[in-house]
């Protein structure tokens, strides 16, 4: 049952609550799981799908049957790779070895680990991971070999980083090694999810060729969670914004979070909101190449999100208080749109970057690049789906338009029947108005009279001038007075 707060929230904002109406209620998926035909460890895997991912989860399972098992296959592993390298109570000495390993004991059937804390919130996956083994050896090779492959890289990335970590010389201390964390734990994903869609024929194939998109996709969604999740990585003793940003701003990265500091703090974060921003227009460039429906909103609604989150941490102080979200309403707003084509997110994106750009701050040392990055998205839209005005049909599409041939005399025919037909249309529309006015204006008139108006009287009243004015009620009653009945005064 909503709370009072949240039901005077939508009666403010109707338009949220009318997307979350539609998103639940009239949202069809574009497949359906048939879960009949499902083996039981596929269902358990769809179940720690549930459980492991809030965001991922409804759209894996609306994918194409040809990449639903996989993709959602794909999604564990990855997750079972993470909870291992979150997992701060392992000791290198066993974490390094399962995570460099980890790529080949996803084919081992029966394998799990039970090494993690208890508290560790995915720790049950790892627990009963012999149903993921179990599926993944049923899949294609094909698919296989590209997600072990992903698995390997992403090990091993994690794997220096764990050891560093141990070593103290752990640090994000460039803009490079921030990119590169980024690139092992979300541009791989990008990449694995980019072959699989290629291998399955549901993208163009001169994605897996455009490296920079696939590794956009990802950093773009990695780098907005980092910048949304900076006080919780914060007080869980970790920090991801590289010191090449945050130095130019405070001496150590705590003063962010003094409040002497908040306008140093929202510089730094608008430098670190700019470098994800920067990625947006290859975003786009790359769901320009999806060829089906279910792997465009797949791809297309994290994106949406990740834009609106961008705005939202963008010039926000609440990001160094607390861990800030999109509303429920807007989210399920975002969805709907995401789920129907490419000029539509588009339009998404083309009005976040305008919100970014009206939040801009003119003394912001950023002012000028963040400008830019939100022009470089509009040029980007105008490129594809140009602006359809006066102003630039007048400037641009009639002035480039090629000289239209002369008809021929069929072409001619045609087109004066055309014409012909809609002055005729016209005509019959216009006489069905009059006579519908007419019969209805027929209908009030005959009713009043048949309950008793007098329109006789209301004739004399009117060739005599009365008209119901203040102070006229005496010659009303004397012209009644006088009337006989029979049109006589």
């Amino acid at each position: 049952m909503p709370n009072l707060s949240t039901i005077l929230y939508y009666c403010v904002h109707v338009q949220e609550l009318r997307a979350i109406i539609q998103w639940s209620v009239w949202h069809q998926p574009v497949h359906e799981r048939d879960e009949e035909k499902e083996s039981l460890p596929l269902k358990h895997c769809f179940v720690f799908l549930d459980k492991t991912s809030r965001s991922f989860a409804s759209v894996i399972k609306e994918l194409h049957p040809e990449l639903l098992v996989p993709v959602c296959l794909f999604y564990l592993i990855l997750r079972g790779l993470d909870t291992i390298e979150d997992d701060m109570s392992i000791d290198i000495a066993e974490k390094e070895p399962l995570l460099r390993n980890f790529y080949q004991v996803i084919n081992e059937e029966g394998w799990t680990y039970e090494g993690n804390h208890a508290k560790e919130k995915d720790r049950e996956l790892l627990v009963k991971f012999h149903y993921v083994t179990e599926e993944f050896n049923k899949i294609k090779p094909e698919y296989q070999a590209i997600i072990r492959d992903v698995t390997e890289k992403m090990g091993n990335g994690m794997a220096d980083y764990a050891k560093a970590a141990v070593s103290g010389t752990h640090s994000v201390d460039t803009i490079r090694d921030y990119e590169l964390y980024c690139h092992y734990v979300a541009g791989l994903v990008g990449e694995g999810c980019t072959r699989l869609f290629v291998e399955a024929k549901l993208a163009n194939p001169a994605l897996s060729e455009r490296t920079q998109l696939q590794e956009s996709m990802g950093q773009f969604l990695q780098q907005t969670n980092i910048v949304r999740d900076v006080r919780e990585d914060r007080d869980d003793k970790r920090i991801f914004w590289p010191k090449e940003v945050w130095s130019k701003y405070v001496p150590t990265f705590e003063d962010l979070f003094k409040p002497e500091n908040k306008e140093k703090a929202m510089y730094c974060s608008s430098e670190m909101v700019l470098l994800a921003l920067q990625r947006a227009d290859d975003c786009l460039f790359y769901l320009a190449g999806i060829k089906e429906q279910s792997v465009f909103n797949f791809c297309a609604i994290p994106q949406s999100m990740a834009i609106a989150t961008l705005e939202l941490c963008f010039n926000n102080p609440a990001i160094f208080e607390r861990n800030v979200k999109i509303r429920k309403g807007q989210a399920c707003g975002l969805m709907v749109e995401s789920t129907q084509n490419l000029q539509l997110v588009c339009e998404v994106f083309r009005q976040y970057a305008r919100k970014i750009h009206r939040k801009n701050n003119p003394q912001d040392p950023n002012f000028l690049n963040i400008s830019i990055a939100c022009g470089k998205i509009e040029k980007f839209i105008e490129s594809i789906f140009p602006s359809q005005t006066p102003r630039t049909l007048k400037n641009g599409a009639v002035a480039t338009e090629k000289p239209v041939s002369k008809l021929t005399e069929e072409q001619e025919a045609t087109k004066k029947a055309v014409e012909q037909q809609s002055r005729s249309d016209m005509i019959y529309v216009a006489l069905t108005v009059f006579a519908t006015l007419f019969f209805i204006s027929a209908c009030m008139i005959g009713t009043a009279w048949f309950f008793g108006a007098r329109f006789d009287i209301a004739y004399e009243q009117v060739k005599q001038g009365v008209f119901g004015r203040p102070g006229d009620e005496t010659a009303a009653q004397e012209l009644l007075k006088n009337y006989d009945g029979h049109g006589e005064l």
